[in-house]
């Protein structure tokens, strides 16, 4: 009678037929299977246990990619279990894809090479990236060359990576799309660069604008259409000339091998405005022209389509001094300039807006000349005198002396104020020099006429006496009149004579006359006489005539001696 097995030979048949499974041969491995069967979204397989395992479809699949699989399909899987709840083999597709991708990238990342991957989900910072089993990160910088604003075109999409970083320890690889496309692009350029030339003329299509230029492809490679090189007129913006998407005709004009960057131009396919310009502008002809930049040193004029000159701020007013070019013209605005200098090789044509306008200078002198009377404001007051403001916007000046008779200086300045009106007579006009020369005290009754004293006034010689009349009497002196009509003139109080008592205005009378000495002119020819200057010289001339008070004669039997003599 056969003997029936007991449970020691049912536990060795079974550790027998799963090949040392249930002691966890089995449990953490890579084993190869067979398809039995599909089943809606799960793969059965077969992989020689006791019972048999269902794998997702998904994960026989890249994402977005069909997952290739029929009955009979031979596939590596891996084991976390040889049984669950369910009495079924507990297998992985992605564990399997991953430890070998694991393998394979570890050796490709110590290689340099490239490896294939499909970004298909997005994490903070960055993308996940399916490479083949093993997920990667992709950082957001890593995407493109240029900032990428949507990458789902990018996404369940099979292409190449660099291996930045990996640590298997940890499960962490970092991949970069963009230093892959940098390397395919040096490529392209280096081929594409070869087949360029200096000065060949190529289309090509505006990629990008900006402030300082154009990105234009050339079909490949990209060159830089700088904006000095888009037309010799001046163009304050790329955008004024192009456009995206537009193509243009353009000449290389330089190629640097080591930085691979090439330089563009659009002007140099134009005829040069500059040729002939010395001929076309000569120095001194007044021109028209437009106010298209304006700068702290100056303003620039355009002539004519790619024909700017340039008036300095010292050539742009008469008058209008150290300020800004913006508070005397305008962009935009069309002026009359004169043709200063011209620097062809330099591209350079200084031009002056002042010189095409009247000088100021010279037109007060035409329309108010010497000896006429103006009226003006009190601009400013100096320790030496007062500025007037006058027609043309121009200033003349009054000095202290000038101001009154019979006062100082000082004390003249401090009888007007900034913002009076008054009046003045012109002294002098200095158009080289730009100054006008004021007298107010000239306008006061008996004063000679401006430019030099009256007839009178022209025959006074220094050191001579004459008889004045008294024609006003001041604190400080008297103010007087030689001869009939001659010239007025002014004795100052320490003048009137050569004793303190002599020296008071008050004992003269207005219709009184008296010798005095002509002691000088001043600025507008104006005599001024001395009492004091009249008694010293007849004393001295006493003296020699009459004896010596050291040789015993008293100084009044000398001054007596001479007053009979005279007699």
């Amino acid at each position: 009678m056969a003997s029936h097995p007991t449970r020691d030979d049912f536990a060795a048949m079974l550790d027998e037929t799963l090949g040392g499974a249930a002691n966890g041969g089995f449990e953490g491995r890579v084993v190869k299977g067979t398809v039995t069967a599909i089943e809606n979204d799960k793969a059965v397989i077969d992989v020689g246990l006791k019972s048999e395992g269902r794998v997702p479809l998904r994960e026989f699949a890249m994402p977005g990619q069909p997952h290739g699989l029929v009955v009979g399909a031979e596939v590596e899987v891996y084991v976390d279990r040889v049984e669950n709840a369910d009495g079924e083999a507990m297998l992985s597709r992605d564990r399997a894809r991953r430890e070998a991708a694991w393998d394979k990238l570890e050796n490709e990342f110590g290689e340099g090479k490239r490896v294939e991957g499909v970004i298909f989900g997005r994490v903070k910072g960055g993308f996940t990236v399916d490479l083949d089993g093993a997920v990667a990160f992709l950082p957001g910088s890593q995407v493109d060359i240029r900032p990428v604003r949507d990458v789902t075109p990018l996404m369940d999409m099979p292409q190449p990576f660099q291996i930045l970083k990996m640590d298997r320890r940890r499960g962490n690889i970092v991949v970069s799309r963009r230093a892959v496309l940098e390397e395919t692009r040096a490529e392209q350029r280096s081929g594409l660069i070869q087949n360029l030339k200096e000065g060949q003329i190529i289309d090509g299509v505006v990629k990008n604008i900006t402030d300082y230029g154009a990105f234009v492809d050339l079909g490949g490679i990209d060159g830089l259409l700088h904006v000095t090189d888009m037309s010799y007129k001046r163009v304050n913006h790329p955008s004024e000339v192009i456009a995206i998407g537009d193509t243009v005709r353009v000449q290389i004009i330089r190629i640097n091998q080591d930085t691979q960057r090439i330089s563009l131009g659009m002007k140099q396919l134009e005829s040069d405005p500059w040729d002939g310009v010395a001929a076309k502008y000569p120095v001194g002809a007044k021109l028209h022209g437009v106010v298209t930049n304006i700068t702290e040193y100056g303003a620039f004029v355009e002539l004519e389509a790619g024909i700017e000159g340039l008036v300095h701020v010292s050539e742009m007013s008469w008058t209008k001094k150290n300020v800004h070019p913006g508070k005397i013209v305008s962009t935009s605005q069309e002026v009359d300039v004169l043709v200063l200098e011209v620097d062809s090789d330099k591209r350079r044509i200084s031009l002056g807006l002042k010189q095409a306008q009247q000088n100021p200078w010279e037109a007060f002198a035409e329309a108010h000349p010497v000896g006429s009377t103006v009226e003006g404001e009190v601009k400013n007051a100096t320790e030496f005198g007062l500025f007037i403001g006058l027609d043309g916007d121009v200033d003349g000046m009054v000095h202290m002396s000038d101001i009154a008779w019979g006062i100082s200086g000082e004390d003249a300045l401090a009888l007007h104020r900034k913002g009076e009106q008054v009046s003045a007579i012109v002294l002098d006009v200095d158009v080289e020099k730009e100054r006008i020369s004021l007298g107010m005290k000239q306008l006061e009754k008996g004063a000679p006429a401006a430019g030099g004293a009256s007839a009178g006034g022209n025959s006074l010689r220094r050191g001579e006496v004459v008889t004045v009349t008294v024609l006003e009497v001041r604190d400080g002196g008297l103010e007087v009149q030689a001869g009939e009509d001659g010239a007025t003139g002014f004795i100052k109080r320490t003048d009137l004579g050569r004793d303190r008592d002599e020296q008071r205005p008050d004992r003269f009378q207005v219709g009184q006359k008296l010798d005095a000495m002509v002691i000088g002119f001043d600025r507008s020819k104006k005599p001024n006489f001395s009492v004091k200057a009249r008694q010293l010289a007849e004393e001295k001339e006493a003296v020699e005539q009459y004896g010596s008070s050291e040789a015993g004669a008293s100084l009044g039997d000398i001054l007596g001696a001479a007053l009979k003599a005279k007699q």
